[in-house]
């Protein structure tokens, strides 16, 4: 007699549910607008491109949150043995004194987001709110002589941290907030020149969508005569660059308002933090074609870009 064989039922996970509907719900937007609205008007002047990590190429606050989180991970391990409750209080202390820096940095990202990744990056605000409510419970104990109670308030806060990372890393890796968005254009862009219009197409000092390899490529012609092309979605979010406004030699976003050098791509204003890869440019009877930076010996960014006969185009130069 043979066996049926038994169907295994595939049932999704229950927490990745539960963030999928995070994601999908509403009822907090009125909240996260105006948190937005405040965190966009807070005075920061060039400090808000400092928080974001345009110098450093990537968001910051990935990296700072490390400092707190191994502070408090640490003072964790302390607590298993007795007698360390001292050098646990001085890690606990630390992980407080450098979390502020860290929410400043990770709100300032958070205000630039989709709102499906700001429902989420709210509740992991929260969470991590919580763990420093707890981390300072924590301390309090222990500067009392309750050692048991700040051991308690410790391992709590940590599971708080835990939830806040599980959190966090959903929105940089479901949701790719802070990723950078053009990357995959040099690897899906293929060698060699690519014919995009007529000179006639690309009115002078408008933004102009083509397409290559169907990827989107942005295409400006200036009063001048010099052709720029770059990658069309904006490194930050994607946001569509031929629907910004361009301006000084630079296109800005209208997403989110980063502004990127026509010439070279290059990130003047965040809050991207890559920069566009960007595309030489020639004309060749009457059409524009462009090509890939650094493929077939292109000329490294921000050379200028040549026609066929030689002539050099002018290239702007904007801080």
């Amino acid at each position: 007699m043979s066996a049926t064989p038994r169907r295994r039922v595939m049932r999704q996970n229950r927490v990745l549910w539960l963030l999928d509907r995070l994601e999908r719900e509403p009822r907090a937007d009125a909240l996260i607008d105006t948190l937005r609205r405040g965190v966009r008007a807070l005075p920061l002047g060039r400090g808000r491109d400092l928080l974001h990590g345009r110098w450093l190429g990537h968001p910051v606050h990935p990296l700072m949150v490390q400092v707190p989180i191994g502070s408090w991970l640490s003072a964790a391990v302390l607590d298993l043995r007795p007698g360390r409750s001292r050098e646990s209080g001085l890690l606990v202390g630390v992980g407080l004194g450098t979390a502020a820096p860290a929410a400043v940095a990770g709100w300032v990202d958070w205000a630039e987001l989709h709102h499906r990744q700001q429902r989420v990056g709210l509740v992991h605000a929260l969470s991590n709110t919580v763990a420093v409510g707890l981390y300072a419970a924590s301390l309090v104990c222990r500067v009392k002589g309750r050692e048991g109670a700040g051991r308690a308030y410790g391992f709590l806060g940590l599971t708080a941290v835990g939830v806040g990372g599980m959190l966090g890393g959903h929105l940089a890796y479901r949701q790719a907030s802070g990723a950078n968005h053009a990357e995959e254009v040099p690897n899906v862009v293929s060698p060699g020149w690519h014919r995009v219009g007529s000179v006639d197409e690309f009115p002078a000092g408008e933004p102009v969508r083509r397409s290559v390899d169907d990827v989107p490529v942005l295409v400006v012609r200036e009063s001048g005569g010099a052709v720029h092309a770059l990658a069309e979605r904006c490194s930050h979010l994607a946001g569509p660059l031929s629907e910004g406004t361009v301006a000084d030699g630079c296109v800005r976003c209208p997403w989110h308002g980063s502004v990127f050098r026509l010439s070279d791509g290059w990130n003047v204003r965040g809050p991207a933090t890559a920069p566009q890869p960007s595309f030489e440019t020639r004309i060749t009877g009457g059409h524009v074609e462009v090509r890939l930076r650094h493929q077939n010996g292109g000329e490294p960014a921000g050379q200028g870009n040549r026609t066929r006969s030689g002539a050099a185009h002018g290239h702007g130069d904007h801080d």
